[in-house]
């Protein structure tokens, strides 16, 4: 009877645990999802503020119909910045990174 008491409390843990992971992944994938979306639908929506960066360095910055400036964070939601707390985006990030519209910079064939 113990044996049988302990082995359904095994399998009830890992059943647990296992729910616990579905829960977790399910979330982060809820999360991408949005962050993915929001900033599909900015891009064609809004106005894309190049060359500046948020306040701890997030990227793109938008700039809706009401000349508010913003960025999308991970969980896909609309963080709103001041235009003052906006930081020059450094040059070596610039050169670097294409802007939202995928566009190389200097006109160059861009290769993934």
């Amino acid at each position: 009877m113990k044996k049988a008491g302990f082995i359904l409390f095994i399998l009830t843990g890992i059943a647990l645990t296992t729910q616990a992971q579905i829960d977790s992944t399910a979330k982060k994938v809820e999360n991408k999802t949005s962050e993915i979306a929001s900033k599909g639908k900015s891009a064609i929506v809004d106005e894309v503020y190049k060359n500046k960066i948020g306040p701890q360095g997030q990227t793109p910055i938008y700039i809706d119909h009401s000349s508010k400036y913003y960025y999308v964070d991970k969980k896909g939601k609309k963080v709103y910045v001041l235009k003052s707390s906006l930081k020059n985006k450094p040059k070596e990030l610039a050169f670097i990174l294409p802007d939202i519209t995928g566009k190389a910079p200097f006109g160059e064939a861009m290769f993934y």
